[in-house]
């Protein structure tokens, strides 16, 4: 098993994304890791997160909470600080990087606090690794989506991230830096799905930026399946890219109301904001192969990966305007956050 006996980083891991990796790691699916080691700045986040674990006493939640007790370890810092991330770093074997500032409003007021967590958290993981000469086996960076042909600060930071760990591989021996890019998960904090039940919630209105507004939709369990192929099978400077569906934000909407007199407003188009999200460029398609189920688009540099790629697994641009999903496939994917209330699908 690929992470049998290893010591796991997860920085930003009290976010939604981050733990729901550790829930899946304290499975043991991915085999007995040594330790998992939750690295963030907000220590109240990381209290609320240890006493999850220690109210799961339950018949159901035996293995993961048996092994919590045994493995789980927390860790106060900030990627922005370079020797937090070198302490952190040596203490570890494999690195899943889900620290970073998301929301797209707030990159853009805030510009360069976005590149202070996005670019330079990303660089000073890189920096402690060559500076140290860590024994870390493999770094899995989390992109989105708005990184491929970006048009706002979040985007264009993550792109930059993207750069800074492909590169990373040319002349490192020991560590191969791989990234995952994906859309929007369902139920993570600060997306569509928990706003709009809790717009829901207090009655309406629920909003809608434009009808046109499309995104790709995955789960939790689907970022993680990601995130672990990548540890699997990724090699050094690949993206690896799910193949998830994509819906119109206005019947993610209606769907989630169910026939409920409740209205929608549109309000405009938000700062930094796109109408449709790519995931693969028309560029990066000629480079991009087939694997396992999942797009893998394959490093620029010629030093990573020299060979042309004779049969592409794409002849254009992998973009949410290309809707999959009717309301009826909506409803299936949406069933479990139907009856939820907004905090419960976070916790």
């Amino acid at each position: 098993m690929e992470l049998e006996g290893k010591r796991v980083l997860i920085t930003g891991g009290t976010g939604s994304l981050g733990q729901a990796i550790v829930r899946r790691l304290l499975t043991g699916e991915m085999g007995q890791p040594e330790r998992i080691i939750v690295f963030s700045r907000d220590e109240a986040k990381q209290h609320y997160m240890r006493l999850s674990y220690l109210n799961r006493r339950v018949a159901t939640d035996e293995v993961i909470y048996r092994n919590f007790q045994r493995l789980l370890s927390f860790r106060i810092g900030d990627v922005r600080d370079y020797s937090s991330v070198l302490q952190a770093a040596r203490e570890a074997d494999v690195i899943i990087h889900a620290a970073a500032l998301k929301q797209v409003p707030t990159c853009e007021y805030f510009p360069f606090q976005a590149v202070l967590t996005n670019v330079n958290g990303a660089y000073n993981i890189v920096r402690a690794i060559r500076e140290s000469n860590a024994n870390i086996e493999v770094v899995v960076a989390i992109s989105t989506d708005k990184a491929c042909k970006p048009i706002n600060v979040m985007g264009m930071t993550k792109a930059i991230q993207e750069r800074i760990f492909i590169e990373a591989n040319i002349g490192s021996s020991k560590t191969r830096f791989v990234c995952v890019r994906y859309g929007n998960v369902i139920a993570s904090r600060g997306s569509v799905v928990p706003l709009f039940l809790d717009q829901i919630a207090h009655g309406g209105p629920v909003t809608i930026t434009m009808k046109e507004m499309t995104r790709f939709l995955l789960t939790l369990d689907q970022a993680v399946d990601t995130i672990f192929a990548a540890i699997r099978h990724a090699q050094a400077g690949e993206i690896y890219v799910p193949r998830v569906p994509a819906a119109r934000i206005v019947d993610i909407a209606e769907v989630l109301i169910n026939g409920r007199n409740i209205p929608i407003v549109y309000t405009g188009i938000r700062p930094g904001e796109k109408v449709h999200e790519v995931l693969i460029s028309e560029e990066e398609s000629y480079r991009t192969i087939e694997r396992n189920g999942y797009y893998v688009i394959t490093p620029m540099l010629p030093e990573l990966f020299p060979a042309p790629i004779e049969y592409p697994a794409l002849t254009g641009e992998y973009s949410s305007a290309n809707v999959t999903l009717s309301r009826a496939d909506l409803r299936e994917l949406l069933a479990p956050y139907l009856n939820e209330q907004p905090r419960d699908i976070l916790l």
